[in-house]
C-alpha cells in the first residue's frame, strides 16, 4: 500500500513539474470551502469488527451541527489537465447514553451513563483530472485521487475512555462537471468516489457558482460524505450532510 502511494505521489510531482513548463492555458486555483455538518443519517460502529457491540452514533446519541472547512490548491495546464491537493478535516461530537453495555475497542461502557463520543475523519488527497470535454460552457472530467484517511472514534464516560484510530491509503475515482448556465452563473457537480468489497467512499458536492469577476467566484450547495469499511478490525458506515459555501480564486 505504501509503495503504491509513493508511486502515485512521484507521478503527481512529475505531472506538476511538466505543467510548470506548459504555459498553454495554465492557471492556478485556490478553493476555500466552509459551512456546517447539518446532520448524519447513520453512523454505525462496531469495534472490533468481529466482536464489539454495534451501535449507531447518529440514531442513539445527540449529534450537534459541526463547523467544517476544506482547502484545495490546484493547477491547470494544457487546458485539459488539472492536478490538485486537498486538506479536508472533520470532527463531530455526540453526547447521550445507551440502554445497553457497549463493548468498544477492548473497553466496556455501562448503560445509562452519560457518554461523550468524538468522531474524526480527516482527509488528505492528491488528484489528477483530465477533462474529456472542454467547451466554453460545458466541462466534463475524470481522474484519480490518492487519499490518506486519518480517522478516530473515541468514547468517554468520565470513568472509562477508549479511542480507536485508523490511518490508511484509499484510491478513489475523481469526477467533475461544470455547466456554464449564463456568463456569471454555473452549475457544479464534483467529487471522489469508489466502492469495493472491503468498503466504499463517496464525497460529492452539488451546487451553484457565481462569478464575481475575472478571478473570483463564490459557490454554495450541498455536500455528502458517505461510506465505510467492514473488516475484523473495525466496522463503520456513516453518512454526513453538509451545507456548504465557498470562495474560489483563479489566477
Amino acid at each position: 500500500m505504501k509503495s503504491l502511494f509513493y508511486q502515485y505521489v512521484l507521478g503527481f510531482i512529475s505531472t506538476c513539474a511538466c505543467g510548470l513548463y506548459s504555459p498553454l492555458q495554465a492557471q492556478w486555483l485556490l478553493d476555500l470551502e466552509t459551512g456546517a455538518v447539518v446532520g448524519s443519517r447513520y453512523n454505525e460502529v462496531r469495534v472490533p469488527g468481529n466482536g464489539g457491540t454495534q451501535f449507531d452514533i447518529a440514531r442513539d446519541f445527540d449529534t450537534k451541527p459541526a463547523f467544517f472547512y476544506r482547502i484545495r490548491a490546484g493547477y491547470t495546464f494544457g487546458k485539459r489537465h488539472t492536478v490538485s491537493a486537498l486538506f479536508a478535516p472533520l470532527r463531530v461530537k455526540s453526547t447521550g447514553s445507551s440502554s445497553q453495555n457497549i463493548d468498544f475497542n477492548g473497553a466496556r461502557f455501562a448503560p445509562d451513563q452519560p457518554l461523550n463520543i468524538r468522531y474524526q475523519f480527516n482527509s488528505y488527497r492528491l488528484t489528477y483530472r483530465y477533462d474529456l470535454i472542454s467547451r466554453e460552457r460545458f466541462t466534463l472530467g475524470l481522474g484519480l485521487t490518492a487519499k490518506i484517511r486519518d480517522a478516530a472514534i473515541e468514547l468517554d464516560n468520565g470513568q472509562t475512555r477508549s479511542e480507536k484510530t485508523n490511518l490508511g491509503f484509499v484510491p478513489l475515482v475523481n469526477f467533475y462537471l461544470n455547466w456554464q448556465m449564463t456568463d456569471r452563473l454555473h452549475f457544479l457537480l464534483e467529487g471522489d468516489a469508489l466502492a469495493a468489497p472491503q468498503g466504499r467512499a463517496e464525497d460529492i458536492f452539488a451546487g451553484l457558482g457565481y462569478r464575481l469577476g475575472e478571478q473570483w467566484t463564490i459557490k454554495a450547495g450541498y455536500r455528502l460524505l458517505e461510506g465505510g469499511a467492514d473488516n475484523d478490525e473495525v466496522y463503520n458506515f456513516t453518512w454526513f450532510d453538509y451545507a456548504s459555501v465557498g470562495l474560489v480564486w483563479r489566477w
